[in-house]
């Protein structure tokens, strides 16, 4: 199986480091014309550059927290690249509080990014590029701790990636019509700049590896590849799907 994406526009959010990059390298490697997203400026410029060694890219920064931009950029990039294919959207943060810790201002962070951020990047992109050419492949980036709970500081984070299983498979039933398959991946714990302070504790990663019938964390390679699988052609009767990429936690 040889899964291509010539001619193919993708974006990608949250772009500059870690699963996204790995999203946007493999995507560009395929054949993608690849629009990296990401706020960080220096970040996104530095990964862009990556990328291009890889294919055709182009950065566009953005915080997805500003609803107001997303739909010019969106606009922007389908000037720039034409009509988008693809969406990965991979933006997502965290705070490490117990449940009793939590204030408002933490709790609208995490949604805000982790979840609002993202249903308006998958409207945007739906409306603009995918509903009137009746075609088109998201692909949200859920967690593990949006089907199952978590301990370890992670309530507004099951909360917000719970968020994002549910309007996945809202959006699939609403836009079958239009041909635009909606799915979101379930990872495990992957070693990025988000996790890895917490799993530099060796009793948490022990603890980790435990819930991993598979006994290893997952990569961000891992997650582009079922990324890009869950993307293309090949999975063309594949919608409303969340797929773990958890190494059997959710099988137990």
């Amino acid at each position: 199986m040889n899964i291509t994406f010539d001619n193919k526009v993708a974006i990608v959010t949250g772009a500059a480091s870690g699963i996204g990059l790995a999203c946007a390298e493999l995507l560009a490697t395929s054949g993608a014309k690849v629009a990296l997203v990401d706020c960080q400026r220096d970040r996104l410029a530095e990964a862009t550059k990556n990328v291009q060694q890889k294919g055709m890219a182009k950065g566009y920064q953005l915080d997805v927290t500003d609803i107001s931009a997303i739909a010019p950029t969106v606009s922007q990039i389908r000037h720039d690249l034409g009509e988008v294919d693809i969406l990965v959207c991979s933006a997502g943060t965290n705070i490490r509080k117990l449940a009793e810790e939590v204030t408002e201002a933490d709790w609208d962070t995490v949604l805000s990014i982790n979840t609002k951020g993202l249903f308006f990047c998958n409207q945007a992109v739906a409306i603009q590029s995918m509903i009137p050419r009746k075609s088109g492949a998201i692909v949200n980036i859920a967690s593990v701790y949006g089907l199952v709970g978590g301990p370890k500081r992670t309530t507004a984070y099951c909360v917000s990636k719970g968020g994002v299983v549910q309007l996945t498979r809202a959006e699939a039933i609403d836009w079958a019509p239009y041909n635009i398959r909606i799915n979101a991946i379930a990872p495990t714990y992957v070693l990025t700049n988000l996790t890895r302070s917490l799993l530099s504790d060796p009793e948490f990663k022990a603890w980790v590896l435990d819930n991993i019938p598979l006994h290893r964390l997952a990569t961000v390679h891992d997650v582009a590849a079922a990324a890009c699988f869950l993307a293309s052609d090949v999975a063309k009767m594949i919608t409303g799907v969340i797929l773990p990429v958890d190494g059997g936690w959710t099988a137990r």
